[in-house]
């Protein structure tokens, strides 16, 4: 249940019904924002005379709920993000910062082709614990060097908790990769900023465990969240991952949160980015994330799916098309 209370609630009413009910308190402009469990159904009697509006759930998707309130819109510098959005970011870049020549190469790419959004991991949550792990602070600053100097905006992934506060200084999107959807440490410290997440689903979670993770992040405040659909684990074995359009389907109908869509990890493969990607827009999600290296081949992660530039521009003329039909223009 949500709740939105005059701005005159007493504190110590609030305080004793919060507790009660283990409830989040958020100050907005107009009123103040209370959210417990969807089993709570009405105020109690005390409260009763502030409530302004009542939403009651049938499950605990409650703030990302359609039922609560519209399509959100999202905005980082320039970009906005959002189903009533004409801007579509198509955000490229490699798995992983590697060296400062990458970087600027991917940068040049980018402005070339009119693109404004730049990914590349400095922290990477490896499956293999002998496979490469990322930069960490090095690539970050590389990173954030080569973004600053090119106008770009930056997205990069946190692998635990700790490194919050580093990435919000560094980055413009914290990016939540499928590994980390339920370290709710790392939900929680960013839920308590107002950082734009990227919130990727878990290669074995449900719809319903994705977006509740979106409200951990929410409950706390941070209201900048867009849900990313990456592919799920099924008996395929031919594919890395199965790319979920139902699901995406699903949160369209259902959710008020941008969504975006990683092909790239889908498919694990460079092949059916391109196709993936059509289909993607075609359904009328809010944005892409691809992976792109200066030469895939020598990549340290991720080298089977990443694109090289000649196949990047070659996705990049293939969905205009499409862009065109949903009225959107490439950002």
């Amino acid at each position: 249940m949500i709740l939105h209370l005059k701005t005159n609630t007493p504190k110590n009413i609030l305080k004793d019904y919060c507790t009660k009910t283990n409830a989040f308190i958020n100050k907005k402009d107009s009123f103040i924002q209370i959210v417990n469990s969807s089993s709570y159904k009405v105020a109690n009697d005390e409260l009763n005379p502030f409530v302004i509006k009542t939403f009651v759930f049938d499950s605990d998707i409650q703030l990302a709920s359609l039922k609560y309130s519209a399509h959100k819109q999202i905005n980082i510098d320039q970009l906005t993000i959002g189903r009533n959005s004409s801007q579509f970011p198509i955000i490229m870049g490699p798995c992983s910062v590697e060296t400062e020549t990458q970087l600027k190469e991917v940068a040049n790419f980018l402005i070339h082709n009119k693109l404004h959004c730049i990914r590349a991991g400095a922290y990477k949550p490896r499956t293999s614990p002998y496979s490469f792990q990322g930069l960490e602070t090095k690539g970050l600053e590389l990173l954030k060097s080569t973004a600053k100097t090119n106008n770009l905006i930056t997205f990069s992934e946190a692998k635990d908790a700790s490194q919050i506060k580093e990435l919000i200084d560094s980055v413009d999107v914290v990016q939540v990769g499928t590994k980390a959807m339920y370290d709710q440490g790392i939900l929680k410290a960013l839920g308590k900023s107002d950082c734009t997440v990227l919130l990727k689903r878990g290669f074995g979670s449900t719809i319903q465990e994705f977006v509740q993770a979106a409200e951990f992040i929410l409950c706390e405040g941070n209201e900048n969240v867009i849900l990313c659909e990456r592919g799920i684990r099924t008996f395929e074995n031919k594919t890395r991952f199965t790319l979920d359009l139902c699901g995406v389907a699903w949160l369209k109908h259902n959710t008020n949160l941008p969504i975006i869509i990683d092909p790239s990890h889908a498919l694990g493969s460079s092949y059916g980015i391109a196709d993936l990607s059509k289909a993607a827009i075609a359904m009328g999600v809010d944005g892409l994330l691809i992976e792109t290296h200066p030469n895939p081949k020598q990549a340290q992660s991720d080298a089977e799916q990443q694109l090289n530039f000649d196949q990047a521009k070659e996705l990049l003329e293939q969905v205009q098309p499409y862009l065109k039909i949903q009225k959107r223009i490439l950002y």
